[in-house]
């Protein structure tokens, strides 16, 4: 028994092969971040052989599994892969081909019982073997859908229906050995019961204190490329010297950058909301991590080559701080955001936004 074994391979399908780099960029970073969740949901000792792009090739030597604790580990690398892109979608910013479209890849297993070795050539490690060749041959078949979990006969002669929504379906595929024959149980059934983040609420329990406006003769797009983008940010925003990011290749709701202003001083921030509606209003809200105060760029579409901006300044709920911005700040608070959008005019109609976006 020492040369057999399980091979267990979760792959990711659904990314069309986009032609443009800022797209294919964005989804190689989704794809890695899937597949580090994928490995952190293993908890069944599950060694890995190798990543094959878009999939995870674990083994693990010995006596077959028990279809149960099988389903459970295929159950927990579903969830956490799904509950990953659900909330990326919630959070997400950048509206390239990638990200907006993330939410929608698949994932299927394949798990196959047979003989394998590891083959190790100085620090590298490879599986081979007559098994490892037709587990992958399995990943292509004509299964209609892309997310069910798929076992060989050899793994198991009659699975049983291990939840009440379980059915399972048998098939087979022609390789090199011959007529492998399977059974596999669609998966879409788990996500129902994955909750819907709740994000981007923070502005409802902060006080408004002090709104300012701009029309601009420039398309929404545009405007809304603009702001977001935090590149472009030190070029309009009185005060800003720079933004620089502090985590998160992609940033979203909850990512954190830097601030550094005119004056030396450093403000870090978190994106507190995002909501992209380029027929109607486009919000975007950043939060100060230290005294939680907070401004939110609200863009709005007022004609085919036309949009607005609008500033808002917000403050936690605090009678005394109310009271002392009022008498204190809210004049230069209000001339810096209204300068601010002054600026903005020049550098939005000198924008060129790339096609992505």
């Amino acid at each position: 028994m020492e040369n057999k074994g399980l091979l267990f391979i979760p792959d990711i399908s659904g990314f069309t092969r986009f032609v443009n780099d800022v797209e294919i960029e964005h989804s190689r970073f989704i794809i890695q971040q899937l597949l580090e969740e994928l490995i952190k949901a293993n908890d069944s000792n599950l060694e890995i052989s190798e990543i094959e792009g878009d999939a995870i090739l674990f083994y693990k030597f010995g006596e077959p599994e028990g279809l149960g604790n099988l389903y459970r580990q295929v159950e927990k690398m579903f969830l956490a892969f799904h509950q990953y892109l659900i909330a990326y979608d919630n959070r997400k910013i950048c509206q390239c081909k990638a990200c907006i479209s993330a939410v929608d890849l698949s994932l299927k297993v394949i798990t196959h019982y047979g003989e394998f070795t590891p083959l190790n050539v100085r620090q590298f490690s490879k599986l081979i073997g007559k098994d490892v060749i037709i587990a992958h041959q399995l990943l292509k078949n004509d299964i209609p859908q892309h997310e069910y979990w798929l076992i060989t006969k050899d793994l198991n002669r009659q699975p049983a229906e291990l939840t009440n929504w379980m059915q399972w379906y048998a098939g087979s595929k022609e390789t090199n050995r011959g007529e492998i024959n399977f059974y596999y149980t669609h998966l879409s059934p788990l996500k129902k019961d994955i909750p819907k983040p709740n994000i981007g609420a923070e502005l409802s329990k902060k006080i408004k204190m002090l709104s300012v406006s701009r029309d601009y003769d420039i398309d929404i797009k545009t405007l809304c490329y603009t702001v977001v983008h935090f590149e472009f940010r030190h070029r309009w925003h009185v005060g800003i010297k720079t933004i620089d990011e502090v985590e998160h290749f992609l940033p979203g709701i909850g990512s954190r950058h830097r601030h550094v202003l005119d004056n030396g001083k450093i403000e870090l921030m978190y994106i507190s909301s995002f909501n992209y509606d380029p027929e109607g209003k486009t919000i975007f809200s950043e939060t100060n991590e230290k005294d939680k105060s907070a401004i939110s760029f609200v863009a709005e579409k007022t004609g085919a080559h036309s949009s607005r901006l609008t500033l808002e300044f917000y403050l936690q709920p605090n009678i005394l701080k109310q009271v002392l911005f009022n008498q204190l700040e809210k004049n230069k608070k209000k001339q810096e955001l209204q300068l601010s959008l002054e600026r903005l005019d020049k550098v939005v109609t000198e924008m060129i936004v790339p096609l992505e976006f």
